[in-house]
C-alpha cells in the first residue's frame, strides 16, 4: 500500500440508510456492514480522489480534533474495509 493511499468504493459497494435498523450500512456483494456515526463520517469522505491524509484533515476540521490523532484511526478503519474487499486502493 502507498504511504498516503487513495481509497474508493469498488463496483457493487455502496453506502445506504437502512430504514429498518435506523442506521447507515455499507452494502457489498452478499454482505452488509452496519456503520456507527464515526464509520459513516469517515466513509462519507471517501470519494476515490482524496488521500487518507486529506480525509483525516477534513474530519479534523469538522470535529475539531488533532489530525495526527485521527489519521492512524482513519487509515486503520479504511484498510480494514480494504481487506474485506469493501474498499479498494487506487493509484
Amino acid at each position: 500500500m502507498t504511504p498516503d493511499p487513495v481509497f474508493a468504493m469498488p463496483r457493487g459497494v455502496r453506502m445506504r440508510w437502512d430504514d429498518v435498523r435506523k442506521t447507515h450500512v455499507l452494502l457489498g456483494p452478499e454482505r452488509a456492514l452496519m456503520l456507527d456515526d464515526i464509520g459513516h463520517a469517515v466513509l462519507a469522505e471517501v470519494d476515490g480522489i482524496s488521500t487518507a491524509s486529506g480525509i483525516a484533515a477534513r474530519l479534523s476540521e469538522k470535529f475539531e480534533a488533532p489530525v495526527d490523532v485521527i489519521l492512524p484511526d482513519v487509515v486503520q478503519f479504511l484498510d480494514g474495509l480494504r481487506v474485506k474487499r469493501l474498499l479498494e486502493v487506487r493509484s
